[in-house]
């Protein structure tokens, strides 16, 4: 068959073609153009049931593509909780680092994905890690968020799980100046030193 046959299945949801070409031996880490492996077509499409077939074939959840994203980079990033937790399963490197130097929390945190903050720190991910802006997953969601009541929890989250609020940003801001600075009054109050 094909190379692209394992691709093909997982673009067009075809989870019986792509079990049996997996049963038959198809490399489950067959790519495309731009470098994305199957496992991370279906983290892109939130295929659950492709993810899970290519998992137990031993796709690598740590595949990196053309612009640094890895099946499991992306599934923290878009909140994809289901395949996250399959993931997880199958030993990602909890330190990958994203192209800008993020691990999966921050812009778990950065998007407003409170389980996916939850399940990602519970799995160990640094809550401390500062990109190559200078912000911490904190950081991210005082300054990318919008202070509703999503950012509070995850702020929460966050500090429970580890995060200091007492890390600045590159210019020497923390997050609460930040926060106080939006008028994020409950967040405000969550990082008050």
């Amino acid at each position: 068959m094909a190379k692209a046959d394992v691709l093909t299945a997982v673009t067009q949801r075809d989870h019986q073609t792509l079990s049996a070409l997996l049963e038959a031996g198809s490399n489950p880490d067959q790519r495309n153009g731009e470098g994305q492996t199957a496992l991370l077509v279906a983290v892109w499409e939130n295929d659950v049931a492709a993810a899970r077939l290519l998992l137990a074939a031993g796709a690598d959840v740590n595949a990196k593509d053309s612009i640094n994203d890895s099946p499991f980079l992306l599934a923290g990033a878009r909140g994809r909780l289901d395949i996250l937790k399959l993931i997880l399963e199958h030993g990602p490197d909890l330190e990958a680092r994203n192209r800008f130097g993020g691990t999966a929390l921050i812009p778990a945190a950065e998007r407003g994905h409170l389980e996916t903050v939850q399940v990602l720190l519970a799995a160990g991910v640094d809550p401390n890690h500062i990109n190559n802006l200078g912000w911490t997953a904190l950081m991210e969601a005082v300054i990318l968020g919008d202070g509703s009541e999503v950012y509070q929890r995850i702020v929460t989250a966050l500090l429970e799980g580890g995060s200091d609020p007492a890390i600045p940003d590159g210019n020497g801001v923390t997050a609460h100046e930040h926060a106080t600075e939006r008028g994020y009054d409950a967040i405000a109050a969550l990082l008050t030193p």
